[in-house]
């Protein structure tokens, strides 16, 4: 792997109310393997950290996309958010990387990543907060600035001086 791009990224939780929120349910998580999903469900994805964020003709063909598949999702990833953090230790990537973190995440708290972002042991790296995006960035009205940054990230010329 030569670059690597982070986004929506969640390192050790701290800082995350909704992480602080879902931890209550842990027990409840843990008792079943899946959970349902329904259309208010998909919704409060995208309405969780901050309502504007996300265009409503988006998350509807989200919500069709993914609930003509399922009515029910497996627990992990909550499981493992809630319980099992940190899961990567960034002292061990060395690539190139960038964070990207939506200026409205209730989940990637901004002074975890920046503390993950400060062990990042590669020189070049970069940090970016982006206006306007909550948690999924890719179904955001903004979406085009996130393409932009990686767009940008990964067709930059490689450094001509490197010390």
């Amino acid at each position: 792997m030569a670059r690597l791009a982070l986004d929506a990224f969640v390192w050790t939780g701290e800082g995350s109310p909704t992480l602080e929120q879902r931890r209550r349910k842990l027990p409840q998580f843990m008792a079943s393997k899946r959970r349902p999903i329904d259309r208010a469900f998909v919704y409060s994805i995208f309405e969780r950290d901050h309502p504007e964020c996300a265009d409503r003709d988006t998350v509807d063909a989200f919500a069709d996309a993914i609930l003509a598949l399922d009515d029910s999702m497996p627990n992990g990833t909550y499981i493992d958010m809630c319980s099992r953090l940190p899961l990567v230790d960034p002292r061990k990537i060395d690539v190139p990387t960038v964070l990207l973190r939506g200026q409205f995440d209730g989940i990637a708290g901004i002074d975890d990543l920046i503390e993950f972002f400060k062990r990042l042991p590669h020189p070049d790296k970069q940090f970016t907060v982006m206006k306007g995006i909550s948690h999924a960035s890719f179904q955001q009205k903004n979406y085009l600035m996130v393409y932009q940054i990686l767009h940008a990230y990964f067709t930059q010329p490689a450094p001509v001086y490197v010390g």
